[in-house]
């Protein structure tokens, strides 16, 4: 369940967030390294790890979600998140860099968002009783995935999308989980606090939004460049070939 890291080329804004994933994910390294290396020796693969952990984090989110339980489910959640660092680890001990282990981890982060934001959209048209919120729930998993595929596309035909925009993937979930988190402390006598989600949601759903134009814009650009590009590439091919 990895971002990778944004590098400084792709705008301003990046070069904070590549700061901090670098040292966030060189403290947790040091930490979960040890982990990992007992995972190794019991014979348990980086995949398995991959699959263990968002299987929780989608029971955490689809058990939770739905009943209003948002504390303990943003604690489950933030547990098994940890896997992904778990499995990279192992994955650099083992000396295994795989295209099929990234193609894995990718395709089963957009099953962890969905049950997320689909653990908040049941709650929100259920006992939640609140439809607007719902729909902005289905929109922030909707346009999450949405951002993740503009990128993929992007680049599966040769353009480098070279943005990340407002609100990635680490931001949508770092926002949601942490107002839920606090949100369900409301279950606990903390008066006022459960707003809070209700406002991450419309952050995420608006961020998401200006992220995907973002994304739009960018290979709109390139591509419009590429294509500019080709027929003068062409004639210098033809003037050497001469």
């Amino acid at each position: 369940m990895g971002q990778p890291g944004a590098t400084r080329g792709r705008g301003t804004p990046t070069v904070g967030k590549a700061m901090l994933n670098k040292y966030a994910r060189a403290f947790f390294t040091r930490v979960l390294t040890p982990f990992a290396a007992f995972l190794i020796r019991r014979g348990v693969s980086p995949d398995t790890v991959t699959l263990i952990g968002t299987a929780g984090v989608v029971a955490g989110a689809l058990v939770f979600y739905p009943r209003g339980e948002f504390f303990w489910g943003t604690v489950v959640i933030t547990l098994f998140v940890f896997s992904d660092l778990v499995d990279g680890n192992m994955a650099r001990q083992l000396g295994r860099s795989s295209r099929w282990g990234a193609f894995l981890d990718s395709t089963l982060d957009r099953v962890a968002d969905g049950a997320i934001f689909g653990g908040f959209a049941l709650w929100y048209a259920g006992q939640g009783h609140n439809d607007a919120l719902c729909a902005v729930s289905i929109f922030c998993l909707a346009s999450g995935q949405v951002v993740s595929y503009t990128k993929a596309r992007g680049e599966s035909i040769g353009l480098p999308v070279a943005v990340n925009g407002l609100v990635e993937r680490a931001e949508r979930l770092v926002i949601s989980l942490v107002a839920a988190g606090f949100a369900g402390l409301h279950a606990f006598g903390v008066p006022g606090i459960q707003w809070l989600l209700p406002v991450a949601l419309w952050i995420v759903a608006v961020g998401s939004l200006v992220t995907l134009i973002q994304r739009v814009v960018t290979v709109r650009r390139e591509s419009a460049e590429a294509e500019a590009a080709a027929p003068q590439n062409a004639a210098q091919g033809s003037e050497a070939a001469q």
